[in-house]
């Protein structure tokens, strides 16, 4: 929601007139000096959005205000040129509504184009967000990152990697969307007060990595897409993706990391195809590519990578992961009834990369129980159980 500066209007003010914690309005408004607002300057406000109200006989602003236990200087910062005096019965003005629900709605196939049409909503009313590109996908779809907080402590979830596992998706929008109103609301989140979590971590979340993967299994394939013949071949000839995990070219994303690329080449598939293949050389996929280059350029602390199905948290790779990773893997484990497991005889993943590059805490999260693409019948389910996972990543 926007208002527009008055001579003697502060952040400060804003903060204090809206109930909305001062370091949110900051950041909602990163190229504005506060100490130095000019007269008309647009500030946003967030978790805010107005509505129009048509003026009826007896009406007052005091009363307009008062019923919606508004203060009623809002009223003039959302009318600028409203003249209290002249109030007409019919006149339309704007009525500042604090957001008290959710943008986000999970429990539907949750293909690119929902991600990004929720993504610019969530900007909108929480505008303290910031959403850029990270890369570009096989079929030049951008992946966008959002980074939420402004903490010293740099924190990065994903999900997606795998198009059938599309559901992590909407899990981890939902939690975003969760944490941004939980923020500007000053609501805790299971007891937990959340703004102390975004004064000391910097999240990162790349909620989508294989846009065009899921694209395929929730959409199928366009009868134009330059890849039909072969993506329907690498499927054995058949229009059901359900199975599939790849990206369009038939690379396994999370098979692309140069961390024993080479042992795991080795054992599975040779060619293009659903699942499995690693490709020819690690990071010869742009969406890889774009992971390997925000990794390498945003100095994260721990990532947690999310998936499905199984219910466990894999936590190490060759005996490299720090030793403050098991200590973060058991109150994971605590706080959703997940299994931690050490090692399993797999490579080339994204937190194995990360592990063994960095030997920093990296943790591979397996979302539910089930046969892939799961139900979204579970989603309430899996979220609650994800939940402290996503909070315990920024706390411990």
């Amino acid at each position: 929601m926007d208002v527009y500066v008055r001579s003697g209007d502060s952040l400060w003010y804003y903060s204090q007139l809206f109930k909305v914690p001062f370091r949110l309005i900051i950041d909602s408004n990163r190229n504005i000096d506060p100490q130095t607002l000019s007269i008309g300057a647009r500030i946003q406000i967030p978790g805010y959005v107005t509505t129009s109200y048509q003026i009826k006989s007896g009406d007052s602003l005091w009363s307009i205000a008062s019923s919606r236990n508004l203060p009623l200087d809002t009223l003039f910062l959302v009318n600028p040129t409203l003249n209290p005096a002249f109030l007409r019965i019919g006149q339309t003005i704007n009525i500042p509504i604090r957001v008290t629900w959710r943008i986000v709605n999970g429990k539907q196939n949750y293909d690119y184009s929902t991600l990004m049409n929720d993504m610019r909503q969530l900007q909108t009313v929480y505008p303290f967000l910031r959403i850029s590109s990270i890369g570009n996908s096989v079929e030049g779809r951008e992946i966008p990152e959002v980074l939420i907080g402004d903490g010293e402590k740099r924190v990065h979830y994903n999900a997606s990697f795998h198009a059938n596992e599309w559901i992590t998706t909407p899990i981890i929008l939902t939690f975003l969307n969760d944490y941004a109103l939980s923020l500007t609301n000053q609501t805790p989140i299971r007891g937990l007060n959340t703004l102390p979590l975004y004064s000391q971590a910097s999240l990162s979340i790349v909620p989508m990595v294989n846009p065009d993967g899921v694209d395929l299994v929730l959409n199928g394939l366009p009868e134009e897409s330059p890849w039909r013949d072969r993506v329907i071949e690498w499927n054995n000839g058949s229009s059901d993706f359900s199975g599939w995990k790849a990206n369009i070219r038939g690379v396994d994303l999370n098979d692309q990391f140069p961390a024993e690329w080479e042992l795991e080449r080795a054992r599975n598939p040779q060619v293009p195809g659903p699942r499995d293949y690693g490709g020819e050389s690690p990071l010869s996929e742009p969406e890889a590519i774009a992971m390997a280059d925000l990794t390498r350029n945003s100095d994260f602390a721990r990532v947690l990578a999310f998936h499905t199905q199984g219910e466990v948290i894999y936590w190490g790779f060759e005996n490299l992961e720090p030793p403050e990773s098991e200590a973060m893997v058991t109150e994971f484990s605590r706080v959703s009834g997940y299994e931690p497991v050490q090692t399993i005889d797999s490579y080339a993943g994204y937190k194995d990369w990360f592990i063994q590059d960095w030997r920093r805490p990296g943790f591979t999260v397996e979302l539910g129980t089930g046969i892939n693409p799961l139900p979204l019948s579970q989603f309430d389910e899996i979220y609650e159980e994800a939940l402290g996972i996503f909070l315990a990543g920024l706390y411990v």
